[in-house]
């Protein structure tokens, strides 16, 4: 029984990790993917 709340935890904990990474890899290129059309509008100008 301890062994599978152990496991259970840390697969929770992991899942939690990975997808705090993937939202914040998603935010920061998505503001970095906005900023590059911004410039690239202003260069065709």
């Amino acid at each position: 029984m301890l062994a599978e709340t152990f496991w259970l935890v840390m697969t929770i904990a992991c899942l939690v990790w990975y997808s705090t990474i993937t939202v914040y890899v998603a935010v920061r290129g998505s503001f970095d993917i906005q900023k590059m059309l911004d410039e690239l509008r202003r260069s065709q100008r």
